[in-house]
Formats: C-alpha cells, sequence, structure tokens
C-alpha cells in the first residue's frame, strides 16, 4: 500500500480499501525518543533529531505519516516572542510576548528565518529525501500564542475587535510560513485552532470572527490540509465543514454519526481516538475497542483526538494501526 497515495485518496473524499492511521497533532513520545535517541528540547532546534523524532512513530508503531514539529509556538517565537522549549515531558511554551495589543503584531523582516522556522523547512527536507511515500504532516498556528489564550478569550467577551486585528496582521505572516512549507513540498497542512474551541468562545463569534481568516488561509494553501480544533466542536461542527479543508480533526467529544449528519459531504473526518482517557490510561485492548468502534461509524481517518502526552505507552500506539488491520483482515 502506497502510505502518501491512500491519505491523499482518503482526504479526498474517495473510498479506500484501507483506512489510514495517522496523527495531524503532536506526535513526539518519551519511549520513542528514548528508542531513537532524538529527544525534547533538542529535536526541538536540531532538524536531524526533529525528522527522526517526526518520523518515529512511523519506524516503532507503523504510524502512516511523519509529523513535525511538536508544539504549537514555531510560529510566535519567529514574531518575537519568548519560548521555553521545557524538556522530554512538556512541549514548549510562550512565556513573554513582544506585543501588548493586536495592533503591535507585526512580523518582524527576518521572520522566516528567525526562530526555528528554518529548523522546521530543514527537517521537511530530511524527511523527503529519506521517505518516497510517507506523508509528511506538519502543524501550524498562531494567533492564540501571541496574544496569550487567557487573553484571547477575554477580548472575545470585552473587545472582540482586537481578536480581529489580530488575526488580520497575523495573516500575512501565516501565509509566508505556509507558502515556504509549501515549497519544501510538505504533503499536508494541519492548522491548530486551540483557542476557537466552543469550550472558549461562543460559536456566534467562531462563525463571524474566525471562520472567515480560516476560509483566507485554506483558499491559500495548495496542498490537502486538515483543520484541527480542540474540546467538543459538536456545535461549529457545519462551519468547520464548510471553510474549506479536505478534513476536519475532532475529539472524542464529538458524535461521529452526528458530525456525518452536519458536513454533509463538504470534508472527511479525522480522529477521534482518545488522547488522554484511551491512548495515555487505557491499555493496548483500549485502544482496539476505541478504533473498531470509530471505523464501525465510519470514520474517514483514524487519527489520535489531540496531541499525543509524552508518556503515551508506544504498546497502545502499536495498537491503533492492529486494531485498524485487525478490522480491515489484514
Amino acid at each position: 500500500m502506497n502510505l502518501k497515495e491512500n491519505l491523499e485518496n482518503a482526504l479526498s473524499g474517495e473510498d479506500v480499501e484501507v483506512k489510514p492511521v495517522i496523527s495531524v497533532t503532536q506526535a513526539g513520545i518519551i519511549e520513542a525518543m528514548e528508542q531513537t535517541n532524538a529527544s525534547w528540547p533538542e529535536a526541538h532546534t536540531n532538524p536531524e533529531q526533529m525528522a527522526i523524532l517526526g518520523s518515529s512513530l512511523h519506524e516503532l508503531a507503523g504510524l502512516e505519516c511523519a509529523r513535525i514539529p511538536f508544539g504549537l509556538t514555531v510560529e510566535a517565537q519567529s514574531m518575537g516572542a519568548e519560548v521555553n522549549l521545557g524538556n522530554n515531558e512538556r512541549t514548549p511554551e510562550v512565556t513573554g510576548t513582544p506585543f501588548e495589543s493586536a495592533d503591535d503584531i507585526e512580523a518582524p523582516d527576518d521572520f522566516l528565518e528567525n526562530g526555528r522556522i528554518p529548523v522546521v523547512l530543514e527537517a521537511i527536507d530530511i524527511l523527503k529525501e529519506k521517505y518516497e511515500d510517507l506523508p509528511i504532516i506538519v502543524g501550524f498556528t498562531l494567533t492564540g500564542h501571541l496574544l496569550g489564550i487567557e487573553n484571547v478569550v477575554r477580548y472575545m467577551k470585552t473587545d472582540p475587535d482586537e481578536i480581529e486585528i489580530a488575526m488580520e496582521n497575523c495573516l500575512d505572516a501565516s501565509m509566508d510560513y505556509i507558502e515556504a512549507i509549501q515549497e519544501h513540498d510538505a504533503d499536508v497542512i494541519c492548522v491548530n485552532e486551540p483557542t476557537a474551541s466552543p469550550e472558549l468562545i461562543d460559536p456566534l463569534q467562531f462563525k463571524s470572527m474566525i471562520k472567515p481568516n480560516l476560509e483566507d488561509l485554506a483558499d491559500f494553501i495548495d496542498v490537502q490540509k486538515v483543520l484541527h480544533i480542540c474540546g467538543s466542536t459538536q456545535p461549529i461542527i457545519s462551519d468547520m465543514s464548510s471553510v474549506g479543508f479536505e478534513g476536519i480533526s475532532i475529539e472524542e467529544a464529538v458524535d461521529i454519526p452526528k458530525a456525518k449528519e452536519s458536513i454533509k459531504d463538504e470534508c472527511v473526518i479525522v480522529g477521534n481516538i482518545s488522547t488522554s482517557k484511551t491512548l495515555l490510561s487505557g491499555t493496548p485492548e483500549d485502544v482496539k475497542e476505541d478504533v473498531k468502534k470509530v471505523l464501525s461509524e465510519d470514520i474517514d481517518i483514524i487519527a489520535p483526538s489531540c496531541g499525543l502526552a509524552p508518556k503515551t505507552p508506544l504498546a497502545n500506539v502499536k495498537a491503533l494501526v492492529e486494531a485498524r488491520n485487525e478490522y480491515f483482515n489484514i
């Protein structure tokens, strides 16, 4: 099976004989770090280690993609934010931003050469040279980590114009980075919008303020693309599906049959094996049970519901693929 073609067909909504098993979200775990000698925090800043760790779950567990980078702060750091790279149990986080308000947000002239963007781009090149048929998925996000998630939520309630200005000021930089990712020939871009969850902002604000910017991004992205929003996104599934992404990535709080009714074949569904209850805390048999359940509900692409916790057992990631194979008798 050509993994790249299989994922491309699945994201295009075509019938596939075997549903892909991938991760569109963070895919670095400690057991893989130990077995590959590629670990955080060095894998955040070293392109060779990023490529090794980003493909480690393909090599060790059979996951049908490589996924980089690890975390949601690459763009913010290149914009000038201070970032703590964490350790092997904690992803990077923004600790300070030079922007006091949305009006202050402006990409530096060396945005694409700044911070860790060059590391990500070189890691894509390394992966493309090493793997002919393996899909390379690159994650992307920005606005919430520049202003801080708490500030985004507060502004949504007290000064929504501030958020609109922030998104507009980020859009050009976002497009520059996306263009660079595409020039390096990534196969799939996953846009992560953790602050767009209905648990944080009103679904009507998502529709009126965030959706238009996501539509602009979708129009700009030439490669296949997936939109991931955390939490219980059932109230915004219809809007997510009509943004223009080939796939939407959902968490376990979303009911797949109901989501299928809402999207009306506008996109495919990626997910939604629980990263906390099942993949982190469950057994391989728990994972297999959940995988077979979502397959029976006609999930299009099997994936963790959100970023993998670093302490996720490797055996549980293997069980994702094993369960899929058992279901399709391969």
